[in-house]
């Protein structure tokens, strides 16, 4: 068994085109480390719906040079099967450790099998990829981005010519084409040939966010803004430039990119501790909002003066706020989020009498609802713009959060008086989440095997009314590795992540409000609910 690991390892050190995977893979193999081997080469990184994600490093389960070239091979032999010769792929990347080299290989990749390739000039938001495929109407388009993940990883998401990221059947018939790669040998790569964009794209996505806001609409309130060690500083304060909002106060130690993150644990605004510099920049500047953006900028954190200090709204929270303010506005459309997401964007929908849709997680589904005008979901992601960009936008939901706070800001309101409205109109939609990361993946799988062995009757002391197995599917929603229980008076949602090594599990409770004197009581309510629901669940579900 070792010696057929080693010989595996050996094999792929062969062909290894970059340095530092190579001297990684040759001291692992001088060491004899077995151990070490087997958790690179105990199988590939598996391409899904999400594309390619995992920590750098070497062999077939790292993210490295040599999986980024045949994914790409896959991916352009699948563009030929489809009658995409000669077609045009736009290549975007974020300023993590070998994106700019996974970017150019895939240019590479695609020049050698007859496709046109263009790369975006240095690394910029995911959104600009997004909204460059369609713009320049290219047959399909690669970000090289892990988001908010942590420092070690990187990935690479693929979308196709609509401007959406790729859903099935694409993610396995593109899988299917990776498989048939036997050796980078066989992958022409020329040294030249792909274009490098100039800014005129960029130019183009900063023009279009003009279509966001409402003409005329008050550009007053004044932002505190983190990049969180990302690409999302210099387009943000350009578009911010353009409405004519005040300059937002940068948070100087994450302004610029950093593939290190040095001053968070994870580069994520939801995580505990990501957001503190921007906290103490507000309490020192005392703007009217604070704005972050994760890594690549396909998201939008927001937080607010809630009595005497600043707290972060929840994704929900913004959501339902976008979506208030584009009612107001008299938008027409589909509203549109996914099943994890709170019930209250429908319960706004049906009062506008607008259409309104649910789609399984993540925005390769919402970006396919007909007729879209706004989708959310809870993990920070608005696409305010589907006529630009078919994806989360954290750019142009800022700039449209922003409007927001400046038309209340006129009025002597603020966001925190509007989720009040909200409450009042539409009971509490209040949400919460069970998130347990782990090391071992075979625990997602028993707690999920658990809670479809012995489903819970009743939890925080409300009955389950319906218990849904979405693997199953339905008449409105393709498969997925999903739980969803109806409670009276609650929801919950449970889930692998697709992205992380985590359960996740969504909780919402909805309780009704009598009048505004009503909130506090209703607030205590649901703080309580929510409690009560994490520790049932979590003793449910065994984590």
């Amino acid at each position: 068994m070792h010696d057929a690991l080693i010989a595996r390892a050996r094999a792929w050190l062969a062909e290894d085109p970059d340095a530092d995977t190579r001297e990684e893979l040759a001291r692992l193999i001088e060491a004899g480390d077995h151990a070490g081997l087997a958790d690179r080469f105990g199988g590939t990184l598996q391409f899904g719906t999400a594309g390619l994600r995992g920590e750098l490093g070497a062999g077939p389960m790292r993210m490295n040079r040599a999986v980024v070239i045949r994914a790409a091979a896959g991916l352009a032999a699948y563009l030929r099967e489809q009658g995409h010769q000669g077609g045009l792929v736009v290549i975007g990347y974020d300023a993590r450790h070998k994106s700019a080299e996974f970017a150019r290989d895939t240019a590479a990749v695609m020049t050698g099998a007859g496709l046109r390739a263009a790369v975006l000039p240095r690394p910029l938001p995911t959104p600009v990829l997004a909204f460059a495929i369609r713009h320049l109407g290219a047959v399909a388009g690669v970000e090289v981005t892990a988001s908010h993940n942590p420092p070690r990883d990187n990935g690479y998401k693929v979308y196709l010519g609509d401007g959406s990221q790729i859903v099935p059947p694409a993610d396995a018939e593109i899988a299917a084409e990776i498989e048939a790669v036997t050796s980078l040998a066989t992958v022409p790569r020329p040294a030249d040939g792909w274009e490098t964009l100039d800014d005129g794209v960029l130019d183009a996505y900063l023009a279009r966010t003009d279509a966001v806001l409402a003409p005329d609409s008050p550009r007053t309130a004044r932002t505190v803004y983190t990049a969180m060690h990302g690409v999302g500083k210099d387009v943000l304060l350009a578009a911010f430039a353009r409405a004519g909002f005040p300059e937002p106060v940068l948070v100087a130690e994450q302004a610029e990119p950093d593939p290190d993150f040095p001053t968070v644990a994870f580069p994520n605004p939801e995580e505990p501790g990501a957001m503190d510099l921007a906290f103490a920049q507000a309490r020192a500047t005392g703007p009217d909002l604070v704005i972050a953006n994760d890594p690549d900028a396909d998201r939008c954190a927001a937080a607010v003066r809630d009595g005497g200090d600043w707290r972060m709204l929840r994704g929900d929270e913004v959501g339902a706020l976008l979506a208030a303010h584009l009612v107001r506005r008299g938008a027409s459309g589909t509203f549109a989020e996914s099943i994890v997401s709170s019930s209250l964007l429908g319960r706004i929908a049906e009062a506008a009498g607008l259409p309104y849709e649910e789609t399984l997680t993540g925005f390769k589904w919402i970006a396919r609802v007909d007729g879209l005008r706004y989708g959310y979901e809870e993990a920070l992601g608005y696409c305010v713009d589907p006529d630009g960009v078919r994806d989360k936008d954290g750019i142009t939901a800022a700039l449209l959060l922003t409007e927001l706070a400046s038309v209340l800001k006129s009025e002597g309101r603020t966001l925190l008086d509007l989720l009040d409205d909200l409450a009042v109109e539409h009971g509490l939609h209040a949400t919460d989440q069970l998130s347990v990361r782990v090391e071992d993946l075979s625990l997602i799988a028993d707690a999920m095997g658990r809670l479809r062995e012995r489903p819970p009757s009743e939890l925080a002391g409300l009955r389950v009314v319906e218990a849904e197995d979405l693997t199953r599917g339905s008449a409105k929603l393709p498969p997925t590795d999903g739980l969803r229980y109806t409670l009276d008076g609650a929801r919950v949602v449970v889930r692998p992540s697709g992205t992380e090594p985590k359960l996740k599990c969504y909780l919402e409770v909805v309780v009704p409000v009598d009048g505004r004197d009503g909130l506090p009581a209703a607030r205590a309510r649901a703080t309580e609910l929510l409690g009560a629901l994490k520790q049932d669940l979590s003793r449910a579900a065994g984590i």
